[in-house]
């Protein structure tokens, strides 16, 4: 039996590196790396990232499905074989890297530090607003988003959660699905980590960026099918976004024409907001191999319904 990692856009360094911690920490497993891959039929566990669409058709004998990151919406979006169940990375590093990633691109915006380095190459010493009141929001209150909520109530900022399904016990104050308005009057600063399922592909948009309080910084950490790419510079000339510092698109890289390339407004950075750590992945990925193989109860499981 063989466990098989299809991740075609990773580089053969990085590659090399699982193959690696896969032979220290369980050289009894059969590793196979797309594309070679020796017999389909022997593979009962996958590991996948950015995979060629359907190919999961061609393993017949999968008993589980592994994303190699803690998302999951590049497996949701294709073939799932029926019953075979879906497990993601959890890993403290990677809320570690993204809350800071969050937090720098919110406390940026606040201080204006994009402003200063203009000012800088202009040698203009401006003292006044050196502050931008805020007060933020947080769509996507699960690991990810929680975990922001937590460092912005710690640095005594105004906090808001989000989420498509109410939650009767939450730690700040959230609200959820019909209740959209009324957190988004509450905030200046809007921060996208939903999951990405059939409702929340293309949530941000141009009707969404006319109930923003005018001036709102939006941020998005998630994916890229989750902004209307062409609804934001609209609205950052209309008023009502005044920037975006965004990390995910929906094309990568982004073409070199992409207009966002353009716009002082828009900050932009390739994906890096928090990258899996192989070494902390590897363990999880192996113990669930076993667990599958011996039909134990699984780690980090996603549900197929609610696609997270």
């Amino acid at each position: 039996m063989a466990l098989a990692i299809v991740a075609p856009n990773k580089p053969d360094k990085e590659l090399n590196s699982w193959r690696s911690i896969f032979q220290e920490l369980a050289p009894e497993i059969d590793l196979q790396v797309y594309p070679e891959i020796k017999d389909k039929a022997l593979v009962e566990v996958v590991v996948l990232w950015q995979h060629p669409k359907d190919i999961l058709k061609e393993f017949p004998n999968l008993k589980l499905i592994c994303s190699m990151g803690s998302g999951v919406d590049h497996i949701m979006a294709d073939y799932i074989p029926k019953g075979v169940p879906i497990t993601r990375i959890v890993d403290p590093r990677l809320t570690f890297s993204m809350t800071n990633y969050v937090v720098m691109g919110i406390l940026n915006f606040h201080r204006q530090f994009k402003r200063y380095i203009t000012n800088k190459a202009l040698k203009k010493w401006d003292m006044t607003k050196p502050e931008i009141p805020i007060s933020v929001g947080v769509m996507g209150v699960g690991e990810l988003g929680g975990d922001v909520l937590d460092k912005l109530h710690a640095l005594g900022i105004s906090c808001y959660g989000y989420g498509n399904t109410p939650k009767t016990s939450f730690r700040h104050p959230y609200f959820f699905g019909p209740q959209l308005q009324e957190f988004l009057d509450k905030v200046n600063v809007v921060v996208c980590l939903l999951p990405l399922t059939p409702i929340t592909e293309g949530f941000l948009n141009g009707e969404l960026f006319k109930k923003f309080q005018p001036g709102t910084y939006l941020i998005n950490v998630a994916r890229g099918k989750h902004l209307v790419e062409d609804d934001l510079i609209p609205a950052i000339e209309s008023g009502q976004v005044s920037g975006a510092l965004l990390d995910v698109f929906n094309k990568e890289p982004l073409p070199e024409l992409h207009p966002f390339w353009g716009r002082e407004e828009i900050m932009v950075t390739p994906h890096i907001a928090s990258i899996t750590n192989y070494k902390a992945a590897a363990p999880q990925i192996i113990a669930n191999y076993k667990n599958a193989i011996e039909n134990r109860p699984l780690i980090n499981e996603v549900s197929t319904v609610q696609g997270y």
